[in-house]
């Protein structure tokens, strides 16, 4: 009976032994086991970390990238248009620019042309109004030496009763003839010539006319004034012009 006792006790105390031989087996192997899992799990979300962080960075540097070379070619486009555009607008300067000079160096030259012309004109008007002015004042001088000269005859105690009347008559004739003349070359003028001089010489007359051309309908007005005033045939009147 007590051989029996230590039989059971014996048998209980290898049973305990291997329930805490168990026991202690699952405790000691479940930790590295979870040890082990977890690591595995960390592992693996590290990894997908990485995976994610590795495709996340790529991505961004290939946007990056992408837009960094949108933005330097997007920099040379508009550098280039810019400078296209700086071209353009320095060759339509340029083109604007000779327009300019070309209109200028035009204008200079019809300006000097015209210039030209109107000192041509001048020069030739100032040469005709010369001309019928002095010729008026010279055959003024003339007028009055000859009335001088009568005059002489007529202060003269030496002259005779018939020269003095004799210069008497002539100075008269001269007087009339001026007055004759002033007469023609005013009326000469209200037709539209007012540029004209008048020659007396005995019975003809000479009349010059400040112009390029006369008409037969002006011929014959200045012949008539001419024969009106001066009393001359119209045969001795002779017109031309200058």
């Amino acid at each position: 009976m007590n051989f029996f006792k230590k039989n059971q006790v014996v048998i209980y105390v290898i049973a305990l032994m291997l329930v805490v031989a168990g026991y202690l087996n699952y405790t000691t192997k479940n930790p590295e086991e979870s040890i082990l899992a977890n690591s595995n799990v960390l592992e693996a979300s590290r990894n997908e970390n990485i995976g994610d962080a590795q495709l996340v960075s790529s991505n961004d540097l290939k946007s990056e990238e992408t837009n960094t070379n949108q933005i330097d070619s997007n920099t040379t486009n508009s550098a280039q248009n810019t400078e296209n555009t700086e071209n353009l607008n320095s060759a339509q300067n340029q083109t604007s620019e000779n327009q300019t000079n070309i209109k200028d160096t035009q204008n200079a030259e019809n300006q000097t042309e015209n210039n030209k012309q109107a000192t041509a004109e001048t020069s030739t008007n100032a040469s005709s109004d010369s001309y019928f002015t002095n010729s008026k004042l010279e055959r003024e001088t003339m007028y009055s030496q000859m009335i001088e000269t009568y005059e002489k005859v007529l202060n003269s105690a030496n002259s005779l009763e018939v020269q003095k009347q004799s210069a008497t008559d002539e100075i008269t004739k001269i007087n009339n003839t001026k007055n004759s003349i002033m007469i023609c070359e005013n009326l000469i003028g209200t037709k539209g010539f007012d540029k004209n001089v008048i020659f007396v010489n005995g019975n003809s007359v000479t009349v010059i006319i400040g112009a390029t051309e006369l008409k037969e309908e002006d011929v014959a007005q200045i012949q008539n004034i001419i024969s009106r005033e001066l009393k001359t045939d119209i045969e001795n009147i002779h017109i031309s012009i200058k």
